[in-house]
């Protein structure tokens, strides 16, 4: 069970989705704060009035420039970003370069159910090769994979 789950996680387009999605929020996030910050108040400066300055933000003829939420967000976005690539991202390429050289740990051996399992169908078909009756058998094919 565990194994198969571990199959699924590190199959690559599941974890490029999922940083995506992550992505795509923290980026929808930056687009909104710059249009909220920078565009609404373009779009009012057209008719505003005077001019003054009030902590992160600039006010031009009545026109609110809220720069400081929008850097705020950007900084946001580029830590998300840099945390992915740093806690997902370049961990699973590691392991991925691993496994394509081989360096990954040789697979467990098998348990003692399946090694007396072994042995019981080589003994089966050691007496059936010794009567005569049949020839023997081959290993299944493994399943196919199922798409995710």
């Amino acid at each position: 069970m565990f194994k198969g789950f571990k199959d699924f996680i590190m199959r690559g387009n599941v974890v490029d989705l999922a940083v995506g999605i992550v992505i795509g929020a923290a980026f929808t996030a930056l687009v909104t704060q710059f249009t909220s910050s920078f565009l609404k108040p373009l779009i009012q400066l057209i008719g505003g009035s005077s001019e003054h300055r009030t902590g992160a933000q600039v006010t031009v003829r009545g026109a609110t420039f809220a720069y400081g939420d929008f850097i705020n967000t950007a900084i946001t976005f580029l830590l998300t970003a840099a945390t992915l690539y740093f806690l997902v991202v370049f961990p699973m390429n590691k392991l991925a370069e691993r496994r394509r050289r081989g360096q990954e740990p040789p697979p467990a051996a098998p348990s003692e159910e399946v090694r007396l399992l072994t042995d019981i169908r080589d003994a089966l078909v050691t007496a059936q090769r010794a009567s005569g009756r049949a020839q023997a058998p081959q290993d299944p094919p493994p399943p196919p994979r199922r798409p995710y």
